[in-house]
């Protein structure tokens, strides 16, 4: 396996470990929230590391990479109710929980993968600052399509935003690991 493919899922492996442990600690409240709710929660925290990025300053204490970890189960979140509609049950078993949130890992994965091959890993050479101005530009998009009650002319749909916004989120934890 690859160098990109090991960190990417020792990655996945540390934002599944937090899911599970919030899962146990608070069940699936989130799935009351609605989309437009998700994306302003990663939006949020992704606002909150361009401020620290910009001012060097962090008055609450949390580092980025927990952000950037929220960013990573939050679009997965926003991907699982997504596919399951606010119709859909809001207390799972969580290990139903974790089947999906395994199934949409393996679903941004198998989209790095195809993009990684095509733009020759162009990710690692920017900036992590990069990485979350993508990120809010991705929720800028977001927001937009949610404003057009989820219609696109030529545009990908929301799915794809969270996609990627997990992927960047991904590369972002990547590169500050390798700068620690």
């Amino acid at each position: 396996m690859s160098k990109t493919a090991d960190q990417y899922k020792k990655v996945i492996a540390k934002c599944r470990s937090i899911f599970e442990k919030k899962g146990k600690d608070y069940g699936t409240a989130w799935r009351i929230l609605r989309i437009s709710s998700l994306t302003d929660q990663i939006f949020i925290k992704a606002q909150r590391i361009r401020t620290i990025q910009e001012t060097g300053v962090n008055k609450v204490g949390e580092d980025i990479e927990g952000e950037f970890i929220a960013i990573v189960n939050y679009c997965v979140m926003g991907l699982i109710q997504l596919e399951l509609g606010a119709d859909a049950e809001v207390e799972m078993p969580m290990d139903k929980v974790v089947a999906l949130y395994d199934e949409k890992t393996n679903q941004a994965f198998d989209l790095m993968e195809k993009k990684n091959h095509d733009y020759g890993e162009a990710w690692r050479d920017m900036r992590v600052s990069s990485h979350t101005d993508l990120i809010m530009m991705k929720i800028l998009r977001t927001k937009q399509i949610e404003d057009n009650d989820g219609k696109t002319l030529i545009s990908e749909g929301i799915d794809a935003n969270y996609l990627d916004m997990l992927n960047y989120a991904v590369f972002a934890l990547i590169l500050l690991d390798e700068q620690s």
